[in-house]
């Protein structure tokens, strides 16, 4: 069974792969159906979004189409930043950019609570499904490891006292709230095949 994972990212992507597996299902990017034009998130809402990118790939492909919306919502900012957690700094999307912004507004708050938040939107055998993953942490005051890709060097998920940054892939593809939302997808599509 196919599925066309609506995203550019490869990162995102091979996290995605990773939480799925690909026994019995066979996951393409937008890179690999060779669709490779940008596909505008203007959204109020990660749901929004997450519906933006897979209505669009569905509307050209039709068959079984996933995407996913993340943000990062921090508590002292009222939820910020949010459905513009990748746009924070500015259109380029750079991630340092991002995470400096957020560490310079947090330099004055003691609440460094936040979440990260995934919405899954599933066309799935001519239906329309939603997940959702939360994993609730803190914002670090530097950043700390390599890995992962986004606010994960600066993001501490409550129970660890290391970042997404500096946990193992298999760990954070185990309890990071992409997978928690992914997680619930796979289970859902292997209950219909």
């Amino acid at each position: 069974m196919e599925i066309i994972i609506a995203s550019h990212n490869q990162h995102k992507v091979e996290e995605i792969r990773s939480i799925i597996g690909a026994d019995r299902l066979i996951l393409r990017s937008l890179n690999d159906v060779g669709y490779h034009d940008e596909i505008v998130e203007d959204g109020a809402t990660l749901q929004a979004n997450a519906w933006i990118k897979a209505n669009a790939i569905h509307g050209l492909y039709g068959g079984n189409v996933m995407s996913d919306d993340t943000g990062l919502e921090v508590d002292a900012l009222d939820g910020a930043p949010g459905v513009i957690s990748a746009r924070f700094a500015g259109p380029q999307r750079d991630h340092e950019d991002n995470m400096d912004k957020l560490l310079s507004m947090l330099s004055q708050h003691d609440n460094r609570k936040a979440q990260f938040r995934t919405i899954v939107a599933l066309h799935w055998q001519r239906q329309r499904h939603e997940f959702e993953g939360i994993i609730r942490g803190k914002i670090s005051f530097s950043r700390s490891g390599s890995g992962g890709f986004g606010y994960d060097p600066i993001f501490v998920p409550d129970g660890y006292d290391k970042s997404f940054g500096e946990l193992s892939p298999h760990t954070k593809n185990r309890i990071s709230h992409r997978a928690l939302a992914f997680d619930q997808v796979k289970k859902f599509i292997l209950s219909q095949l």
